[in-house]
């Protein structure tokens, strides 16, 4: 608001200088009909370009006080010209400031004084009055115009802002997503590992030290996961993707258990299937590793033409429950939440001893180019 009312003051000099030296022309060419200049004529001048600096706090007055002095000017016998710029220009401020129906008011009285004037000197004729007329009213639509313009840039400058919030708050939403499958994952094979190697550590200090492997390996990947994320935050750079299915073979590795990987044909995916796929078979093997620890997975992706099919299937526990914690309960749902995003489904229960968990996600028509 100072930015703004810190433009009136130069505003108001423009209009009082403009309106000088508009005086003097009007004056010159119209010397035969007209009275010349003196202090009261200058002085009736400056009183619109004044009322502009007082235009905010008082609109309604200030236009009136220069629409006065207006009248002032023109009953005195001076030229006709100079005293309209004040009042135009602050009936303009009006209609682009939003105060439609008060400048509309005052343009009326503007055309009701200028014509009352004309037929007090004797000035009767209709097309003066209809040329009056019609230049305020061209005035005050092309103030509206430019009151339209105005407003629907500003609507569409704050529909881009909504919109580049909203796009903002969904990489947060994704970001939050993705961190806490990469925690869930990780935390969860960590703790199963540790419980493994405590449990076996006097009886078989060999498969002690891989579960301990396999900790340390699992700590590393959550902390470059977790590094990669946060460094996206901090510097707001744009994030590539931090998984993907060529990443399986690796995740398959790490999980600490017996996992058979099948793949039934091949074809290109868009990003966000790749993500939601390798998050899947992570939570789906987390959860395997939580609540079936010692279990036998079989993890399959089926690239059919237009579907993704993941399915993976665990035997059930065959160690000791004491490895296992009951999780969250955000798994299923999260993983779910994945394919519904992206117009899929995924279905998750019991399948024999063990636990099934099967997602079919839609894939565009592939390209023969």
């Amino acid at each position: 608001m100072r930015r703004k009312s810190g433009f009136d003051p130069y505003l108001a000099l423009i209009v009082a200088v403009a309106q000088l030296v508009i005086a003097q022309g009007a004056t010159w060419g119209q010397r035969l009909l007209r009275e010349q200049l003196d202090p009261y004529a200058y002085a009736l001048l400056l009183i619109g370009p004044l009322a502009i600096l007082f235009r905010r706090r008082f609109p309604l007055l200030t236009v009136s006080v220069a629409l006065a002095a207006m009248d002032l000017f023109l009953i005195g016998g001076y030229a006709y010209g100079p005293a309209f710029l004040s009042p135009g220009v602050l009936l303009f401020l009006l209609v682009t400031g939003g105060r439609r129906l008060m400048a509309w008011t005052m343009a009326t009285m503007t055309v009701t004084s200028l014509l009352s004037y004309a037929w007090w000197v004797g000035n009767r004729d209709l097309f003066h009055s209809l040329s009056i007329l019609a230049f305020i009213l061209l005035f005050m639509v092309v103030a509206e115009l430019v009151r339209i313009v105005r407003e629907r840039r500003a609507e569409r400058e704050r529909i881009l802002e909504e919109e580049a919030r909203r796009q903002a708050s969904e990489e947060r939403l994704t970001m939050a997503q993705e961190l806490h499958d990469v925690l869930a994952h990780n935390i969860s094979l960590i703790h199963v590992q540790a419980s493994t190697a405590l449990h076996l550590i006097d009886a078989n200090p060999e498969q002690a030290r891989s579960a301990l492997a396999t900790i340390k390996t699992a700590s590393k990947e959550v902390l470059g996961e977790m590094r990669s994320v946060l460094n996206v935050l901090r510097e707001g750079a744009p994030r590539s993707p931090t998984a993907g299915l060529d990443r399986l073979d690796d995740l398959v590795q790490r999980s600490g258990m017996e996992v058979s990987l099948r793949r039934v044909g091949s074809r290109p995916l868009p990003p966000q299937v790749e993500r939601a796929a390798y998050r899947i078979v992570q939570e789906s093997l987390t959860n395997a590793a939580r609540h079936a620890p010692g279990s036998r997975v079989t993890v399959r992706l089926e690239y059919g033409a237009a579907q993704l099919v993941i399915a993976v299937a665990d035997t059930g526990a065959t160690t000791p429950a004491v490895l296992s914690e009951e999780g969250s309960g955000n798994g299923i749902p999260g993983m779910r939440e994945r394919a519904s995003a992206l117009g899929g489904t995924l279905v998750a229960g019991p399948s024999g001893d063990g636990f099934q968990v099967e997602a079919r996600l839609p894939l565009p028509e592939e390209n023969p180019t």
